[in-house]
């Protein structure tokens, strides 16, 4: 286990280094910056040239990157050039409670309600609960969840005025940001448990359970879900670092003071400090939450071996 997770240490170091250098280097090839052009945003040249000397963008590129390099090496993801006097830290520090709660909320959801779809559907196979589940699990796949989110904003704001539109300042205010990040992952969690639990539920060992005379609550929950469940465990890795670091766009439609809106108004202003700090944090999390899955695996089955 030891040498396995030196393994992954490294792995990931170097990961981080190529998505660094990728990211860093697209930003900088795509013309104009963060103080240009002057002549559209009424600023004289002369104060664009001062702010650019500030935050070092009059540096050869070659001495930006290093000097990047070396303050991410000190946990330093470097200050807003469009916020005065707020780091990428703070602006993490500030944003992802608010994102990991929204997306710890949808997580559950869609994890609860995704897996009892799966299994009902898998159980009443070629019945309506069978067809009803395939129906909505096949809608939340084909529809992006941005789309989503905007009809039912209309539905339950609009047309009904049942919700409140934007902010988090009640248990109502959760409802559509919630169910707008827990629908598709409910759809596909879905789609997963109903063909690994066909699956599982064909193989010798459950035919032999239901032969002696277990109850059938018994061999779905106790013999067939343990092992129908490793497909979700896969999917659940970039799911949990998707959802807990925020959905750009739902943050954005509700106004959610989380770390999706500082990414999408970090690229509309090209701030290069906010998208490059919040590229770097969400490839960690995205790693930590791939590591995490890793173990579960030999955890939920016995079967996989961690290879050192």
């Amino acid at each position: 286990m030891a040498g396995y997770i030196v393994k992954r240490f490294f792995a990931s170091i170097l990961t981080m280094f190529v998505l660094i250098t990728i990211t860093f280097f697209l930003m900088h090839a795509v013309p104009g910056g963060p103080f240009s052009p002057a002549e559209e945003r009424k600023v004289p040249k002369s104060v664009m040239e001062k702010m650019e000397e500030k935050f070092g963008l009059n540096e050869p590129l070659g001495v930006q990157y290093v000097n990047y390099l070396k303050s991410i090496a000190q946990g330093d993801l470097g200050i807003s050039f469009k916020q005065s006097d707020v780091t990428v830290n703070e602006l993490i520090s500030r944003g992802f409670p608010v994102s990991a709660k929204v997306g710890l909320i949808a997580i559950v959801i869609a994890l609860v309600v995704g897996m009892l779809l799966g299994i009902t559907s898998a159980i009443k196979r070629g019945k309506w609960p069978d067809w009803l589940s395939m129906i909505v699990a096949t809608i939340g796949i084909s529809i992006p969840n941005f789309v989503m989110t905007v009809l039912m904003l209309f539905l339950f704001v609009v047309v009904m005025k049942l919700l409140p539109s934007y902010g988090l300042s009640s248990w109502k205010h959760y409802i559509l940001p919630v169910a707008g990040l827990a629908f598709g992952p409910i759809a596909y969690i879905a789609r997963l448990m109903r063909s690994s639990m066909l699956e599982v539920m064909r193989q010798d060992y459950i035919l032999t359970a239901r032969a002696k005379g277990v109850p059938e609550y018994r061999v779905i929950f106790k013999h067939a879900l343990k092992n129908a469940i490793i497909p979700i465990v896969t999917y659940l890795g970039p799911l949990v670092a998707a959802l807990l670091t925020g959905s750009f766009i739902v943050e954005r439609i509700f106004s959610i003071p989380g770390i999706g809106r500082d990414f999408v108004s970090g690229i509309s202003d090209r701030d290069y400090s906010v998208i490059l700090g919040l590229t770097v944090f969400l490839g960690i999390f995205i790693i930590i939450s791939n590591f995490i899955v890793d173990i579960l695996y030999a955890i939920i089955d016995k079967r996989v071996k961690i290879e050192e």
